[in-house]
């Protein structure tokens, strides 16, 4: 799949995090960094990214208030949500999912996983527009037949 025009949003408070997932992907997808919850709000809301990898554990608004905020917004509700986090805890996870996450990449990174992950979640953001590209012609083509 070519996932090269495809934009990621990766917000950690750690810009060593951030320096690392920056490497793995940059050949692959464009990057926007964040380092803080209001920050990916900012910027979720200005750039529209395909796909956002939040952390969980930030100062002053954590991962888990900061998806709160995108899926509240009709401009951010529908980009997919990946967390990234050193926590393991199932509790924490299912919150997370029950929230609208799509997914959990845990520290320390694994770089296949992540561009796995990475790329799937593009794969499906891919066939969802065309779906919809899609269902608007047929409406449309209905539209004229009627």
């Amino acid at each position: 799949m070519d996932i090269k025009n495809s934009s990621v949003l990766l917000v950690d408070d750690e810009k060593a995090n951030l320096k690392v997932l920056s490497n793995l992907l940059r050949n692959d997808v464009n990057i926007k960094l964040a380092t803080s919850g209001h920050e990916a709000i900012s910027r979720a809301t200005s750039y529209l990214p395909d796909l956002i990898l939040l952390d969980v554990v930030m100062p002053e608004m954590d991962g888990f208030e900061t998806i709160k905020a995108l899926k509240a917004n009709p401009l951010t509700k529908d980009i997919p949500v990946i967390f990234i986090t050193g926590l393991n805890s199932p509790d924490k996870e299912e919150l997370g999912l029950n929230l609208g996450a799509v997914d959990y990449i845990y520290k320390p990174f694994n770089q296949e996983v992540v561009k796995a992950r990475v790329r799937t979640q593009l794969e499906i953001v891919r066939q969802r527009r065309e779906l919809q590209t899609l269902s608007a012609e047929l409406s449309k083509a209905s539209e004229i037949k009627s």
